[in-house]
């Protein structure tokens, strides 16, 4: 039995601990054994209290004796990231415990805390978009890079922003212990064994919506509801009651991207439903969304996703993922 001992600390992000736990935890192998134990610790035995305002149960880092299979550290708040980075003991002990791990993993602003131990020193790796930047800054000697869901560097490996560490472990359990087992944990969980596209990945509806007037709001739904109908500017400013150039002004204001940009980013998430969902050949999908021919569908997808539609079907039908549960 492989065992996976998870680093939390005061003002962590809970998912980031859960979210490899359960994965980890639901895994079965053959006859239905289970392939992992897991172990959450923390600086200090007892009650942590995450960020959101929880608590986790854990043991001392400093009591972990023994072989590890994968030591997993945890992200937080920029408090609690701070304090664990700056503590020579906890990062004494990351080290030790890292050392005798057969991988090393970080989810989320974790990896500051594998950066402060020295262990991404001439690596590859990834953290939250949001601070890839300061991590690069912080530490010159890292290679950081800022889209990937997880990257994996020889034995260790860094997750983006909290959800993804869910991603990765998925990929530890394909390792371990084959596709099969990999899918059904991401059946049982409902999420993809593989996300498609990389942290720039949008939502078109929920970007958006940051729109302050309704009349935008309302001609945004509209959009949605008649992707395969004429979509210039001059249609929805008609929709709209306003000027073409009124129009385009304020939409671009409200929601951040021009009418041009918000029509192809909802195409393209309707693409991925159809992708996912239905069994409609690509020819239909792009004259339903609007895109005219399969061929500008495939080149609007490939810049946006950085796969083809067919391969993406192939990988994340929602048919592959979906079961029901008994």
């Amino acid at each position: 039995m492989r065992r996976v001992v998870i680093f939390t600390f005061p003002g962590g992000q809970s998912l980031d601990v859960t979210g490899p736990l359960e994965v980890f935890a639901s895994t079965r192998g053959p006859g239905e054994s289970e392939p992992y134990t897991v172990e959450v610790v923390a600086p200090v035995a007892g009650p942590v209290r995450m960020g959101s305002g929880i608590e986790l149960v854990g043991e001392a880092l400093a009591a972990v004796r023994g072989p590890v299979d994968t030591f997993v550290v945890a992200g937080g708040d920029r408090h609690g990231v701070g304090a664990v980075s700056a503590d020579a003991a906890v990062l004494d002990e990351v080290r030790r415990v890292a050392a005798g791990a057969r991988r090393v993993a970080s989810v989320c602003s974790g990896a500051f805390v594998l950066a402060a131990a020295g262990l991404l020193d001439g690596r590859r790796a990834t953290t939250h978009w949001s601070a890839c930047d300061e991590l690069a800054r912080q530490y010159p000697d890292i290679q950081v890079e800022s889209d990937p869901i997880y990257v994996r560097d020889g034995r260790i490996s860094t997750s983006a922003g909290v959800t993804a560490g869910i991603d990765l472990a998925l990929a530890l359990v394909e390792e371990d212990c084959g596709h099969d087992a990999a899918m059904a944990v991401a059946r049982r969980l409902v999420v993809f064994l593989k996300r498609p596209g990389g942290q720039a990945q949008f939502s078109a509806a929920l970007e958006a919506q940051a729109a302050d007037h309704h009349d935008l709001l309302d001609i945004q739904a509209w959009i949605v509801d008649h992707l395969g109908e004429d979509l210039s500017v001059a249609r929805l400013a008609s929709e709209a009651a306003m000027s073409p150039r009124h129009f385009a002004r304020r939409f671009r204001a409200d929601a951040g991207m021009t009418p041009a940009r918000y029509v192809e980013r909802a195409r393209l998430e309707a693409v991925r439903r159809r992708l996912e969902e239905s069994d409609l050949g690509v020819d239909a999908i792009a004259r339903e969304c609007g895109f005219g021919s399969s061929e500008t569908m495939r080149r609007s997808f490939l810049r946006a996703f950085r796969v083809a539609p067919t391969e993406y079907r192939r990988r994340f039908s929602t048919n592959e993922f979906m079961e029901v549960a008994h």
